[in-house]
Protein backbone atom coordinates (compact mmCIF):
# COMPACT_ATOMS: atom_id res chain seq x y z
CA UNK A 1 0.00 0.00 0.00
CA UNK A 2 1.18 3.28 -0.97
CA UNK A 3 1.29 6.47 1.57
CA UNK A 4 -0.48 9.79 -0.11
CA UNK A 5 0.65 13.28 1.82
CA UNK A 6 -1.64 16.10 0.74
CA UNK A 7 0.46 19.33 0.87
CA UNK A 8 -0.35 23.33 0.34
CA UNK A 9 3.30 24.27 -0.39
CA UNK A 10 6.72 22.94 -1.60
CA UNK A 11 7.79 23.36 2.11
CA UNK A 12 5.12 21.21 3.27
CA UNK A 13 6.43 18.98 0.00
CA UNK A 14 9.96 18.35 1.12
CA UNK A 15 8.72 17.70 4.19
CA UNK A 16 6.87 14.84 3.26
CA UNK A 17 9.05 13.72 0.98
CA UNK A 18 11.80 13.63 3.94
CA UNK A 19 9.28 11.67 6.21
CA UNK A 20 8.76 8.38 3.30
CA UNK A 21 5.73 9.68 1.40
CA UNK A 22 5.25 7.42 -1.53
CA UNK A 23 2.85 10.66 -3.35
CA UNK A 24 2.81 13.69 -2.90
CA UNK A 25 -0.37 15.83 -3.04
CA UNK A 26 -1.35 19.00 -3.93
CA UNK A 27 -4.24 20.24 -1.58
CA UNK A 28 -5.22 23.16 0.02
CA UNK A 29 -6.78 22.29 3.00
CA UNK A 30 -8.31 25.78 3.36
CA UNK A 31 -10.82 24.93 0.33
CA UNK A 32 -12.78 22.24 0.92
CA UNK A 33 -11.99 18.45 0.83
CA UNK A 34 -10.77 18.56 -2.90
CA UNK A 35 -9.21 22.46 -2.87
CA UNK A 36 -6.77 23.29 -5.29
CA UNK A 37 -3.55 25.23 -4.93
CA UNK A 38 -2.63 27.76 -7.31
CA UNK A 39 -0.70 26.64 -10.24
CA UNK A 40 2.44 28.40 -9.13
CA UNK A 41 2.45 26.49 -5.64
CA UNK A 42 1.65 23.20 -7.90
CA UNK A 43 5.13 23.93 -10.17
CA UNK A 44 6.91 24.45 -7.06
CA UNK A 45 5.63 21.59 -5.12
CA UNK A 46 6.53 19.66 -8.81
CA UNK A 47 10.14 21.25 -9.02
CA UNK A 48 10.66 20.46 -5.00
CA UNK A 49 9.55 16.82 -5.68
CA UNK A 50 11.17 16.51 -9.23
CA UNK A 51 11.05 12.85 -10.46
CA UNK A 52 11.78 11.28 -6.78
CA UNK A 53 7.66 11.17 -6.45
CA UNK A 54 4.52 11.37 -8.41
CA UNK A 55 2.63 14.55 -7.86
CA UNK A 56 -1.13 14.58 -7.85
CA UNK A 57 -3.30 17.52 -7.55
CA UNK A 58 -6.89 18.52 -6.47
CA UNK A 59 -9.18 20.64 -8.69
CA UNK A 60 -12.02 20.61 -6.80
CA UNK A 61 -15.75 19.09 -7.82
CA UNK A 62 -16.74 19.53 -11.34
CA UNK A 63 -19.91 21.27 -12.59
CA UNK A 64 -18.90 22.66 -16.03
CA UNK A 65 -17.32 20.91 -18.89
CA UNK A 66 -15.47 23.74 -20.36
CA UNK A 67 -13.87 24.55 -16.90
CA UNK A 68 -13.02 21.09 -15.55
CA UNK A 69 -11.51 20.33 -18.81
CA UNK A 70 -9.73 23.95 -19.16
CA UNK A 71 -8.56 22.99 -15.00
CA UNK A 72 -7.46 19.61 -15.95
CA UNK A 73 -5.13 20.71 -18.66
CA UNK A 74 -3.54 23.48 -16.59
CA UNK A 75 -3.15 21.11 -13.29
CA UNK A 76 -1.70 18.39 -16.13
CA UNK A 77 0.58 20.64 -17.69
CA UNK A 78 2.20 22.93 -14.42
CA UNK A 79 3.22 18.78 -13.55
CA UNK A 80 0.60 16.89 -11.92
CA UNK A 81 0.64 13.16 -12.47
CA UNK A 82 -3.15 12.44 -11.63
CA UNK A 83 -5.77 15.01 -11.25
CA UNK A 84 -8.89 14.43 -8.93
CA UNK A 85 -12.57 15.32 -9.72
CA UNK A 86 -14.80 15.05 -7.43
CA UNK A 87 -19.01 15.55 -8.29
CA UNK A 88 -20.63 16.74 -5.34
CA UNK A 89 -24.56 17.28 -5.72
CA UNK A 90 -24.81 15.72 -9.11
CA UNK A 91 -27.18 12.87 -8.92
CA UNK A 92 -27.03 11.91 -12.71
CA UNK A 93 -24.57 9.50 -13.70
CA UNK A 94 -24.73 10.51 -17.08
CA UNK A 95 -23.91 14.52 -16.63
CA UNK A 96 -20.67 12.88 -14.05
CA UNK A 97 -19.64 10.27 -17.05
CA UNK A 98 -19.28 13.81 -19.14
CA UNK A 99 -17.72 16.04 -16.53
CA UNK A 100 -15.21 13.24 -16.14
CA UNK A 101 -14.78 12.59 -19.78
CA UNK A 102 -14.19 17.02 -20.02
CA UNK A 103 -11.41 16.30 -17.31
CA UNK A 104 -9.48 13.12 -18.72
CA UNK A 105 -9.30 15.55 -21.85
CA UNK A 106 -7.98 18.47 -20.39
CA UNK A 107 -5.72 16.00 -18.28
CA UNK A 108 -4.04 13.99 -21.55
CA UNK A 109 -3.97 17.28 -23.35
CA UNK A 110 -2.04 19.39 -20.53
CA UNK A 111 0.59 16.53 -20.43
CA UNK A 112 1.06 14.81 -23.75
CA UNK A 113 -0.21 11.48 -22.40
CA UNK A 114 1.64 11.56 -19.37
CA UNK A 115 -1.19 12.71 -17.03
CA UNK A 116 -4.45 10.74 -16.16
CA UNK A 117 -8.08 11.35 -14.36
CA UNK A 118 -8.62 9.68 -10.94
CA UNK A 119 -12.26 10.19 -10.03
CA UNK A 120 -13.34 11.30 -6.43
CA UNK A 121 -16.32 9.66 -4.68
CA UNK A 122 -17.97 10.42 -1.19
CA UNK A 123 -18.75 8.43 1.50
CA UNK A 124 -20.58 10.66 3.39
CA UNK A 125 -22.67 12.78 0.61
CA UNK A 126 -26.00 11.00 1.70
CA UNK A 127 -29.20 11.82 -0.63
CA UNK A 128 -27.61 14.53 -2.13
CA UNK A 129 -24.85 12.68 -3.08
CA UNK A 130 -27.08 11.60 -5.98
CA UNK A 131 -24.44 8.38 -7.83
CA UNK A 132 -23.40 6.35 -4.83
CA UNK A 133 -19.62 5.50 -4.32
CA UNK A 134 -19.94 1.89 -5.90
CA UNK A 135 -21.83 3.49 -9.21
CA UNK A 136 -19.23 5.45 -9.22
CA UNK A 137 -16.65 3.05 -9.81
CA UNK A 138 -18.13 2.07 -13.15
CA UNK A 139 -18.50 5.15 -14.41
CA UNK A 140 -15.00 5.86 -13.37
CA UNK A 141 -13.83 2.94 -15.65
CA UNK A 142 -16.30 3.62 -18.32
CA UNK A 143 -14.65 7.20 -19.19
CA UNK A 144 -10.76 5.69 -19.06
CA UNK A 145 -9.91 7.31 -15.51
CA UNK A 146 -6.49 5.35 -14.01
CA UNK A 147 -7.89 5.14 -10.49
CA UNK A 148 -11.17 5.99 -7.84
CA UNK A 149 -10.69 7.69 -4.45
CA UNK A 150 -13.08 7.23 -1.89
CA UNK A 151 -12.89 10.31 0.95
CA UNK A 152 -14.92 11.99 2.68
CA UNK A 153 -16.51 15.51 1.82
CA UNK A 154 -17.20 16.85 5.48
CA UNK A 155 -13.88 17.47 6.81
CA UNK A 156 -15.73 18.27 9.88
CA UNK A 157 -17.42 15.09 10.17
CA UNK A 158 -17.10 11.73 10.84
CA UNK A 159 -13.76 9.91 9.41
CA UNK A 160 -14.47 7.14 6.97
CA UNK A 161 -13.91 4.48 9.17
CA UNK A 162 -17.04 5.69 11.12
CA UNK A 163 -19.08 5.76 7.94
CA UNK A 164 -18.59 2.94 6.05
CA UNK A 165 -17.17 -1.19 8.00
CA UNK A 166 -14.39 -3.04 6.10
CA UNK A 167 -16.60 -5.45 4.39
CA UNK A 168 -18.45 -2.72 2.74
CA UNK A 169 -14.71 -1.05 1.86
CA UNK A 170 -13.64 -4.08 0.57
CA UNK A 171 -16.59 -4.78 -1.81
CA UNK A 172 -15.95 -1.38 -3.41
CA UNK A 173 -12.13 -1.82 -3.78
CA UNK A 174 -12.70 -4.84 -5.01
CA UNK A 175 -14.96 -3.30 -7.75
CA UNK A 176 -12.77 -0.71 -8.13
CA UNK A 177 -9.78 -3.42 -9.36
CA UNK A 178 -12.61 -5.50 -11.29
CA UNK A 179 -12.89 -2.68 -13.36
CA UNK A 180 -8.92 -2.09 -14.19
CA UNK A 181 -9.28 0.76 -11.69
CA UNK A 182 -6.28 1.48 -8.64
CA UNK A 183 -8.50 1.75 -5.54
CA UNK A 184 -7.20 5.02 -3.10
CA UNK A 185 -9.02 5.85 0.05
CA UNK A 186 -8.96 9.28 2.86
CA UNK A 187 -11.38 10.82 4.94
CA UNK A 188 -9.74 11.69 8.40
CA UNK A 189 -7.65 8.65 8.35
CA UNK A 190 -5.19 8.30 11.43
CA UNK A 191 -2.21 5.73 12.14
CA UNK A 192 -4.75 3.44 13.88
CA UNK A 193 -6.98 3.15 10.64
CA UNK A 194 -3.63 2.23 8.31
CA UNK A 195 -4.33 -1.80 8.82
CA UNK A 196 -8.17 -1.21 8.22
CA UNK A 197 -7.07 0.41 4.88
CA UNK A 198 -4.87 -2.01 4.16
CA UNK A 199 -7.14 -5.42 5.06
CA UNK A 200 -9.79 -3.77 2.76
CA UNK A 201 -7.45 -3.52 -0.34
CA UNK A 202 -6.86 -0.29 -1.13
CA UNK A 203 -3.29 0.55 -3.00
CA UNK A 204 -3.30 3.91 -1.64
CA UNK A 205 -3.97 5.84 1.64
CA UNK A 206 -4.28 9.09 1.53
CA UNK A 207 -3.64 11.24 4.73
CA UNK A 208 -3.89 15.33 5.73
CA UNK A 209 -4.65 15.85 9.18
CA UNK A 210 -2.43 12.94 10.73
CA UNK A 211 0.77 14.50 9.22
CA UNK A 212 0.31 17.98 10.91
CA UNK A 213 0.33 19.43 13.91
CA UNK A 214 -2.78 20.77 14.75
CA UNK A 215 -4.58 18.78 12.85
CA UNK A 216 -5.77 19.30 8.93
CA UNK A 217 -5.43 22.90 8.91
CA UNK A 218 -1.80 22.52 10.81
CA UNK A 219 1.34 22.30 9.85
CA UNK A 220 2.77 19.36 8.19
CA UNK A 221 5.80 17.78 9.90
CA UNK A 222 8.47 15.00 8.55
CA UNK A 223 8.02 13.35 12.11
CA UNK A 224 4.43 12.50 11.76
CA UNK A 225 4.85 11.77 8.39
CA UNK A 226 7.91 9.40 8.91
CA UNK A 227 5.81 7.68 12.05
CA UNK A 228 2.74 7.08 9.28
CA UNK A 229 5.45 5.30 6.55
CA UNK A 230 7.08 3.59 9.00
CA UNK A 231 3.90 2.01 9.73
CA UNK A 232 3.14 1.15 6.73
CA UNK A 233 7.04 -0.20 6.27
CA UNK A 234 6.87 -2.36 9.27
CA UNK A 235 3.66 -3.79 7.55
CA UNK A 236 4.55 -4.59 4.00
CA UNK A 237 7.86 -6.15 5.88
CA UNK A 238 5.52 -8.55 7.82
Amino acid sequence: MHLLVSVRSAAEAAAALAGGADIVDAKDPEAGALGAVPLEVLRDINATVGARRPVTAAIGDAIDEAAIEHHARAFAAAGARFVKVGFCGIANATRIAALAAAARRGAVAGSAGRSALVVVAYADGGDAAGVTPLALVDVAARVGARGILLDTADKHGPGLRTLIDREGLARWVARAHACGLFAALAGKLTADDLPFVRAAGADIAGVRGAACEGGRAGRLTADRVRRLASWNHEEVLL
